[in-house]
């Protein structure tokens, strides 16, 4: 794993006050020596390893430097574990495997003997971080062990992606502290995008580095445009097709990392400190395409001028903003008495098997040809089951919850991979404003109290989060960062959700990739189009499922539902259980799906074969 954006931008030669006060290890953990050197090694760990990250961190608000400091020294001994060339690649994984083992252990008995881990635990719990969705980045780490090659960028994408939860703790640490760090949903693309240019100008940067540990870093898809070039660099030779391709790359780099749109409507805080590390990027970019030939022998520095021009009025921006945020920030933790008395830490449950239904239904067997891949539901009928029982509406929300949670685990039983709820649209917004309140509060209390935060369900969410309570999106957030890594369903919810609104803000997406020149406007396809979509990895839906006796899509799922069978039911959703999901996808595995084809022929004997209908 590369978690070091710009190493060889040393730290600026400028004033290090916090904006609010020097943030000392005593006054954040209390009288601990032990807690108090382990922070302070880490801190010593990302000013040597990570200069430049480091000196980003001083933009942020005092008190959250230290667990920054934990994240980012935890990351750093992780890549130098990874990149002891002395010691082969088997013993290398190894040692990464057996220190986040160590990790796990620690964080049970909520201590550590190593004063890293000692540091990242106290964040954790502190911070309540949720740690084990960094895994996706320790398996790039033992990629990065293994000597990892490319095919192509997309391939080479996924590995930076390995960044992203690491930049994600920092994110969550603001979220935590009252000063979020919220990015626009329709802005997600420019967020990778930008991780993606970090990643290349680290590339670029460790070049040198790199290539004398026999690594080439950069996907086959970027060399193949030049030949020689890759001979050329594994000789560390420089020549034309050498020139020629830093000179592309550095231009390629420099444009994913100047996205000034995506701080829009950000704190203040947090903007200077992104905004600045898109100068330091690209200043560290100009070093690189000004070393020439000196690329492929050393590491390109930045001028104390140039680091000061940098970080001098960013100080300032800082210390303004911060000075006018009441932070909300966690007392010192009490030492802990013994390594040996483990005890459950907050967001570190281990997953369980859905519940049983309370009758002891059991999911029929669909032949893995006739299952559904994806099912979207509109859970329609709350309200009109409220006031049936003589209810106001809003308890039939709550109601409501309560077959989400069997739907999903009805899911899980069957095997279903992919599941989408439609749970407020944009027409939504219509209604009366204690019903909205009602239901998105219950949305919020849910993912973050229900009992599915606890399933191998992985939580997504497709909307927009324009009027939606910023307590809620970050819930939104929090659950998708939480269960990244979970594989039994994904379960997406559409919240401030509109199909039109999706295609509009998809073409323009579209649209700004056509300005930009990534893209041929007189060639685009629809594969084209779907890769702008927000989640560009949702397959198309199968089977649209409607309850409440009402028979329209709504709004719902336009470009994926093209082809879907569409399947209506007249109860409405509080009376839903698993066994209504069970007997739709039986329902889906007894049609005969075409799409535009003609129809097979068939015997009267295959015609017997046929489930009844």
């Amino acid at each position: 794993m590369r978690a070091k954006p710009h190493p060889a931008a040393a730290e600026p030669d400028v004033s290090t006050h916090a904006p609010r006060g020097r943030t000392t290890a005593r006054s954040l953990t209390g009288e601990d020596p032990h807690l108090r050197a382990a922070y302070r090694l880490c801190h010593r760990i990302t000013r040597v390893h990570d200069p430049g990250i480091h000196a980003l961190f001083q933009l942020m608000p005092a008190a959250l430097r230290p667990a920054c400091w934990a994240l980012w020294a935890a990351a750093s001994v992780l890549d130098d574990l990874a990149d002891q060339r002395d010691v082969d690649s088997t013993e290398r994984e190894a040692r990464v495997e057996a220190w986040t083992q160590a990790l796990e252990r620690d964080l049970a008995a909520r201590i550590s003997t190593d004063q890293v881990r000692h540091a990242l635990v106290d964040t954790a719990l502190r911070w309540r971080l949720d740690l084990p969705h960094l895994q996706g980045a320790v398996s790039s780490t033992l990629d990065e062990v293994r000597d990892r090659r490319f095919a192509d960028w997309a391939e080479w994408r996924g590995w930076c992606e390995a960044l992203v939860p690491w930049v994600d703790q920092v994110r969550h640490l603001f979220e935590r502290a009252g000063a979020p760090m919220t990015l626009r949903l329709d802005r997600q693309r420019d967020y990778k995008q930008f991780i993606d240019g970090a990643q290349l100008t680290d590339v670029l940067t460790d070049l040198s580095t790199d290539l004398a540990q026999g690594l080439l870093l950069l996907p086959r898809e970027a060399l193949d445009p030049f030949p020689d070039a890759e001979d050329d660099l594994r000789h560390r030779r420089w020549s034309p097709a050498v020139a020629a391709l830093i000179a592309e790359l550095t231009s390629l780099a420099r444009q994913w990392v100047t996205r000034p749109a995506m701080t829009t409507g950000m704190h203040p805080g947090a903007a200077n400190m992104l905004d600045t590390a898109a100068c330091l990027l690209r200043a560290q970019l100009d070093a690189v395409d000004a070393a020439g030939p000196a690329l492929l022998k050393r590491t390109p520095r930045l001028s104390v001028v140039t680091r000061t021009r940098i970080f001098a009025p960013a100080r300032l921006r800082a210390g303004l903003a911060w000075s006018l945020t009441p932070l909300t920030v966690p007392e010192p933790r009490r030492p802990a008495v013994s390594a040996h008395v483990p005890r459950p830490a907050a967001d570190h449950t281990a997953l369980r098997t859905s519940p049983p239904h309370p009758e002891g239904a059991r999911p029929p067997q669909i032949p893995a040809d006739q299952m559904p891949a994806h099912v979207a539901v509109i859970m329609d009928g709350n309200g009109r089951w409220a006031q049936q029982r003589g209810l106001p509406r809003p308890e039939g929300h709550h109601a409501g919850t309560a077959a989400v949670h069997e739907i999903v685990c009805g899911a899980l039983d069957i095997g279903l991979r992919h599941l989408t709820l439609y749970a407020f649209s944009t027409e939504n917004w219509k209604r009366d404003t204690g019903e909205i309140i009602t239901i998105l509060e219950a949305i919020r209390r849910d993912l973050d109290e229900g009992p599915l935060r606890d399933l191998d369900v992985r939580q997504r969410w497709l909307g927009h989060p324009d009027k939606l309570p910023t307590e809620l999106v970050q819930a939104l957030q929090r659950a998708e960062r939480r269960t990244r890594n979970r594989i039994g369903l994904t379960l997406t919810m559409c919240i401030n959700y509109g199909g039109r609104d999706e295609i509009t803000r998809t073409a323009a997406a579209l649209a700004r990739a056509a300005q930009a020149g990534d893209i041929d406007p007189h060639l685009i396809s629809e594969d084209d189009f779907a890769r702008h979509l927000p989640h560009p990895d949702m397959p198309d839906v199968d089977l649209l499922w409607r309850t409440g006796n009402e028979q329209r899509t709504s709004n719902f799922l336009p470009w994926h539902a093209t082809y879907a069978e569409l399947h209506f039911t007249p109860g409405y959703w509080p009376d839903i259980d698993r066994r209504d999901l069970w007997q739709a996808i039986t329902e889906y595995s007894r049609r005969q799906r075409r799409h535009g084809a003609a129809p097979l022929a068939i015997t009267r004997d295959d015609a017997s074969a046929l489930p009844s209908r």
